[in-house]
């Protein structure tokens, strides 16, 4: 089975407020070439928006499994679970 085809299993209820928050724009535009975050999410919840120079943060198909904070070599990444009752919910475990 296809990863995408696993996501789809699961249940998500989107909070209005994000539970990810990148806490200073200008070090992943400046001090962090390389971006790991974009490739280590494995939904691809960050993405590198060139023309505006910034990463775009997509909370809402967040799996919360905390990997984007401990790959970021700044520790820029603010991560927390979301509020009580929001976020996903696993239908196999």
């Amino acid at each position: 089975m296809r990863l995408e085809d696993k996501l789809f299993l699961n249940r998500y209820r989107v909070d209005s407020e994000s539970h990810l928050a990148i806490k200073d724009p200008d070090t992943c535009r400046g001090r962090c070439p390389d971006r790991p975050c974009i490739y280590v999410c494995p939904v691809g919840v960050y993405e590198w928006l060139e023309k505006e120079g910034r990463l775009a943060v997509g909370y809402e198909a967040c799996v919360e499994c905390g990997a984007c904070r401990i790959i970021c070599p700044f520790d820029n990444i603010a991560w927390r679970y979301p509020r009580g009752g929001y976020g996903v919910s696993y239908k196999y475990g």
